[in-house]
């Protein structure tokens, strides 16, 4: 049993969090029609019986930032995670009625950056779609919040994640070392117009479709700390407190 904590507790406790109609339905509508609007024949645009998915979704769709950001989503940020954080990466995700992806339990390691260098404590590197990815030191991973916007109801039918509570205060914790016994499982429904967020070390993972419902998700990272003076973000799109956090 969860214990009943304020949303920033449960955050930093428990790894996840969720809030309910953090968007009414016609934001939601608004920022769907601004989506369904965009050229999907770009790189950063994947497409596939199982998952649409676009990467540098603020960058790729810039219309859509204004009604993302609103006072309630800024407010909020501000609330559970302090002063000072700004976007490190977004993506949007569609889960179709009838995908089969399934995702197995991991934690997420890597961090966008805008080139490969050679770095002491950075590594291993892969380059996806032109874009470069690193495992960086644990402590940026720490510091990282990601806030997950549904633009559906999603429930344990349609790839509502579930979580390892407690699995990111562990550091790395690999999958294959998840010892049931003293470890449990949570699902995280979310409603239509609500958020979730997580720390990206916390184990999770997420099931195939089986309610024939889409499960539309924006996946929004942010962080409030400098990469070392030769790397950048690559999707840093503010500058800290232009959004006015």
């Amino acid at each position: 049993m969860l214990r009943n904590l304020t949303h920033r507790e449960k955050l930093a406790e428990d790894g996840f969090t969720t809030i309910e109609n953090v968007y009414s339905p016609g934001e939601v509508e608004k920022i769907l029609g601004i989506i369904n609007q965009a050229d999907t024949s770009k790189e950063t645009f994947r497409k596939s019986a199982d998952v649409f998915a676009i990467r540098q979704f603020l960058k790729e769709i810039p219309g859509v930032v204004e009604f993302i950001f609103t006072d309630k989503l800024k407010s909020l940020i501000y609330q559970l995670l302090g002063d000072g954080f700004f976007v490190v990466k977004s993506i949007y995700f569609d889960k179709p009625e009838t995908s089969n992806w399934y995702v197995p339990y991991h934690q997420d390691l890597t961090i966008s950056v805008d080139k490969k260098l050679e770095l002491e404590g950075f590594g291993p590197w892969t380059s996806k779609q032109n874009q470069f990815a690193v495992q960086p030191p644990i402590h940026i991973l720490e510091n990282i919040t990601t806030v997950r916007i549904h633009l559906d109801d999603t429930d344990e039918h349609n790839g509502a994640l579930r979580v390892v509570p407690k699995s990111h205060l562990k550091k790395i914790y690999r999958p294959e070392t998840l010892d049931w016994t003293v470890e449990t499982e949570y699902t995280c429904p979310v409603k239509e117009g609500g958020i979730m967020l997580m720390k990206p070390l916390i184990l999770h993972s997420s099931s195939r479709t089986t309610n024939h419902k889409k499960r539309r998700v924006i996946h929004i990272e942010f962080s409030n700390q400098a990469l070392p003076t030769e790397l950048n973000w690559a999707e840093q799109l503010f500058q800290t407190g232009s959004i006015n956090l």
